[in-house]
């Protein structure tokens, strides 16, 4: 699974504006900034969490970008899905709606286990959390084992 580039950028940045949540709007150049985000690709994934109601913005001098309802509310899973769509994709299709011949056909039951897997962590892990550094126990299990970092 591949995260891309948006969807690291935009989960960043939600997570600076819920660190951010009692000083107000934070201007786009102080987030892109703050997270090392190239400003333009900014503005472009603010705009999408903006259409799918996770930020809020406001003119003006005081101006700038908030989370449009509390940091506890808002998944990862949803930051993700705001500016990538559904989380598990199979050639552009979703995991249920696939068929394989053969001795192919149980493989949708693995696309199947692998999106309900991604959304047992994204689904639970909110921008709150990223904020306060306090991972939920089932991110912290699932990390506690050295193979985890590795790639094999």
């Amino acid at each position: 699974m591949r995260i891309s580039a948006r969807a690291d950028y935009a989960v960043r940045a939600a997570a600076e504006l819920a660190a951010a949540s009692e000083d107000g709007a934070v201007a786009a150049e102080a987030l892109a900034a703050a997270q090392h985000i190239p400003h333009r690709f900014l503005e472009g994934i603010l705009t999408a969490l903006k259409r799918d109601g996770i930020v809020a913005s406001r003119r003006g001098p005081r101006g700038g970008y908030r989370l449009a309802r509390p940091a506890a509310e808002i998944t990862v899973a949803d930051v993700v899905r705001a500016v990538d769509g559904p989380l598990v994709f199979v050639r552009g299709e979703r995991p249920p709606e696939l068929e394989y011949a053969g001795a192919a056909a149980d493989l949708p039951a693995v696309w199947v286990a692998l999106r309900a897997n991604v959304r047992a962590v994204l689904e639970t892990v909110t921008v709150a959390d990223l904020a306060q550094r306090a991972m939920p126990d089932v991110v912290r299990a699932l990390t506690r084992e050295e193979s985890a970092w590795s790639n094999p």
